[in-house]
């Protein structure tokens, strides 16, 4: 799975954020356990949903305390660190999942098929008194990562604090086989990671993003959804003010106290990781993938490119080809 830009055009600048994540033939697997149980996971994957149906797990990041959800609880982990995710933190790992989740136990026995319960669905029991739903987000790109570096390695939204209507939807879904069964397991998990996000975002001990937060502000906000609705425009500091109704000194100030940056630093950025996409995702040609993000030609992308990244914009792509 990977997480891809989407067309911005029409969204608000939260929503260009948090439309990053983007699944694309997801990995979803429904597990069904019984105590005692322990899996160490290690497969690299950048971002994991954990959804637990019913019984208990404690999730546990290699540099965190250990963290229990209960029936509705939902996960958010941030790799690529590894984590335990067990009934009991002091149990010594019986499964340990590597990369193309590869499952085995510590000596090495391949468990995949072994543990095999059906469609999307491994464990030890069928009638297994625990029952989670991993959605494993595989690979990311430069959007993705904006919203990913903001994030803790481990958040809970727990399900007295939140409407899950999203949960039983998904569990109902991941087991089956339908006709476009995979798109639709991928719309709902992104979804639901959006939801969650959301959920704590807003939560007053959170400390959310300046991005996030900016999105009400008058200025802030409206250039925000300027930049994220048209990257493509010739935006100047003098047209954006312009559009916003305000000076190009107040537009400045109340962007960079509101977001944490001058707006056209922002701007660029969000045009790179927009371009470093792009350049993965297709194989567009570098002057066409300049005007899909505001610049004239292929040289002035590769020389901002090159300025943010530190890598030419073909040493990008040569090596999101190599992996």
């Amino acid at each position: 799975m990977h997480i891809r830009s989407s067309s911005l055009n029409g969204v608000d600048a939260l929503a260009g954020l948090l439309e990053g994540p983007r699944a694309s033939g997801a990995f979803l697997l429904r597990i069904l356990l019984d105590p005692p149980w322990s899996i160490r996971v290690q497969d690299g994957s950048p971002l994991c949903v954990a959804v637990m149906l019913s019984g208990e797990a404690c999730f546990e990041p290699d540099h965190g305390e250990p963290v229990r959800l209960r029936p509705g609880d939902i996960a958010l982990v941030r790799g690529p660190d590894p984590y335990v995710m067990s009934d009991d933190p002091a149990a010594p790992p019986q499964v340990i999942v590597y990369p193309g989740q590869q499952c085995v136990t510590p000596e090495g026995v391949e468990l995949r098929e072994r543990m095999a319960l059906g469609v999307r669905t491994w464990g030890s029991n069928p009638d297994g008194s625990v029952q989670l739903v991993l959605g494993v987000y595989e690979e990311v790109g430069a959007v993705g990562q904006r919203l990913l570096d903001v994030l803790p390695p481990l958040l809970v939204v727990s399900e007295d604090t939140w409407d899950s209507t999203l949960i039983p939807v998904l569990a109902g879904e991941v087991t089956k086989q339908g006709p476009a069964q995979g798109v639709v397991l991928d719309r709902l998990l992104d979804l639901l990671l959006i939801s969650v996000l959301r959920v704590w975002f807003d939560r007053p001990e959170t400390e959310a993003p300046a991005w996030y937060r900016a999105h009400t502000h008058p200025v802030a906000g409206e250039a925000l959804r300027l930049f994220h609705e048209n990257p493509a425009n010739d935006w100047t500091l003098a047209r954006v003010a312009a559009e916003v109704g305000v000076s190009r000194a107040t537009l400045a100030e109340s962007f960079r106290n509101a977001v944490g940056t001058p707006p056209m630093t922002y701007l660029t950025e969000w045009r790179m990781a927009l371009a470093a996409d792009l350049l993965r995702q297709s194989d567009a040609t570098l002057n066409a993938v300049a005007r899909q993000v505001g610049y004239g030609s292929g040289f002035a992308l590769s020389s901002a490119f090159k300025r943010v990244y530190g890598i030419s914009p073909q040493e990008h792509r040569s090596a999101a080809l190599a992996q």
